[in-house]
């Protein structure tokens, strides 16, 4: 075979191979990331830039002063290049632990930390490594984000985050914190850890595998359903925030009602009622605060 035959062919591979991915774009606040699912274009994986992050201000989350203080300290840490733990956000619904690291991100933003966040899917962790070398190479600190975090029988997906939080041979990445957020704290249903010790030769062993994947995050904030005080005081700090000046008498029976009719009393379920409130007296709420404890 001839030189110039292996030059066309080489030349022929070359057209065929499709062109390399563009480097990210790392100037917007927040990203989200499209892993091995197919989604992207193609069925590639990349970075989708964020313009604007629907959080809430941090002083709009009521109840949750220790995690609120802790996650905060935990982040500007990180944010100023010393070291930072992982941390995972446990515990009842609609109590702001997804708004809690969205408004962390944003307050942070707002002392002048160029913080990016950087949103998976659980789906997606099976990408992770790659993702990380992504990040690993730019010039900006990350929070991994990975919301409403949970496994069930036969999912094998703790084994790549297991990687992500060890690190591998690799080390986590210097510029690169993970923050998770799960209704369980051992992100297992009690029941699946239980099976798994009655179906175990050695059951203790069995336990150990499942529940160590939570015992990796350096930091564990619990969150626990706030009391009538507290439930009335989101609602408060939301009418104050909006320019509501309604006085308690005229609101809080009918905040009492809602949160009865609900079930429970949480941040959410506060949002839901202002909102409401909100409708009935024709007021308008600003596009970028429109969505804030949708946890």
């Amino acid at each position: 075979m001839t030189d110039a035959l292996l030059l066309r062919i080489a030349q022929a591979l070359e057209r065929l191979a499709p062109p390399p991915a563009p480097p990210p774009d790392f100037t917007a606040p927040a990203f989200l990331w499209h892993g091995s699912g197919g989604r992207g274009e193609g069925g590639g994986e990349y970075l989708e830039p964020v313009a604007h992050v629907a959080g809430i201000d941090l002083p709009l989350l009521v109840g949750i002063n220790r995690a609120r203080d802790t996650l905060l300290d935990n982040t500007r840490a990180f944010a100023r290049g010393l070291p930072a733990n992982n941390a995972l956000l446990w515990g009842a619904r609609g109590m702001g632990k997804s708004s809690l690291v969205k408004a962390i991100h944003g307050a942070l933003r707002g002392e002048g930390f160029d913080l990016k966040l950087v949103e998976l899917a659980r789906e997606d962790l099976p990408s992770i490594p790659r993702l990380l070398a992504l990040l690993r190479a730019a010039p900006y600190r990350f929070v991994l984000f990975c919301d409403d975090l949970s496994f069930d029988a036969g999912d094998q997906h703790y084994k790549s985050l297991k990687a992500v939080l060890d690190g591998g041979i690799a080390g986590r990445p210097e510029n690169v914190v993970l923050y998770a957020t799960s209704n369980r704290r051992h992100l297992m249903p009690r029941d699946m850890i239980e099976n798994e010790a009655q179906a175990a030769i050695h059951a203790t062993e069995a336990i150990e595998e499942k529940v160590s994947l939570s015992d990796r995050f350096g930091l564990w904030l619990g969150f626990h359903p706030c009391d009538q005080d507290e439930y009335l005081a989101m609602i408060a700090g939301y009418l104050r925030a909006y320019g509501m000046d309604l006085p308690q008498e005229d609101w809080r029976g009918a905040a009492l009602e809602w949160q009865i009719t609900r079930g429970a009393r949480s941040g959410r379920v506060a949002w839901q009622f202002f909102c409401a409130l909100a409708a009935q007296r024709g007021q308008t709420l600003a596009a970028q605060r429109g969505q804030t404890l949708a946890q």
